[in-house]
């Protein structure tokens, strides 16, 4: 967002990320968004501000895949993922606090992307998960890093979505609240 020009402070919402029963992947990410930047809002947000808040989640056959919990569950997660199109769902929410002259706004909206993986050998997904890096990534990679140059075939979409945040649309959102 920095250089999309915005300043901003990056705070961490200690939030209760369980999904509900039959909860959508995609709903999932929305509502976790709003929980977020409502944390946020409550404890931070001054008049007029702006509290962005997202989620990012990996669904494949309509499940979500999130953080692999050790090394055979990053195993697992990229032999699910190899030679596949799977989803890259980000819930974004954006809160602005009530200020002198607007009243309070929320918006609330997901992008999707689809990521395509090559057939993956053992030799590959040993590397990479020998390489750490999918240990703190939702789907067990990071498009960012190792992850986009080994295992990615092609995406249709927003990249940045896959990296965690859709910019453009994000700023296209901001500019709409503030209009």
């Amino acid at each position: 967002m920095r250089e999309a020009g915005f300043d901003v402070n990056v705070i961490p919402a200690d939030i209760d990320e369980t999904p509900i029963p039959d909860e959508s992947p995609f709903a999932l990410v929305e509502r976790l968004a709003a929980s977020k930047a409502q944390a946020v809002a409550a404890a931070h947000a001054q008049t007029g501000e702006i509290v962005l808040a997202a989620d990012t989640i990996v669904t494949v056959d309509g499940e979500a895949l999130g953080k692999p919990a050790d090394d055979a569950d990053a195993r697992a997660m990229l032999r699910r993922l190899s030679g596949r199109t799977h989803q890259v769902a980000t819930g974004v929410c954006l809160l602005r606090a009530a200020g002198d002259d607007a009243p309070a706004a929320q918006d609330v909206f997901s992008v999707v992307t689809d990521v395509t993986f090559y057939d993956l050998t053992d030799e590959e997904i040993e590397a990479y998960v020998a390489s750490g890096e999918p240990a703190d990534k939702a789907g067990a990679y990071g498009i960012q890093g190792a992850g986009g140059r080994m295992l990615v075939r092609g995406i249709d979409g927003d990249f940045y979505n896959v990296v965690g945040l859709p910019i453009a649309e994000v700023v296209r959102h901001i500019r709409a609240l503030t209009a």
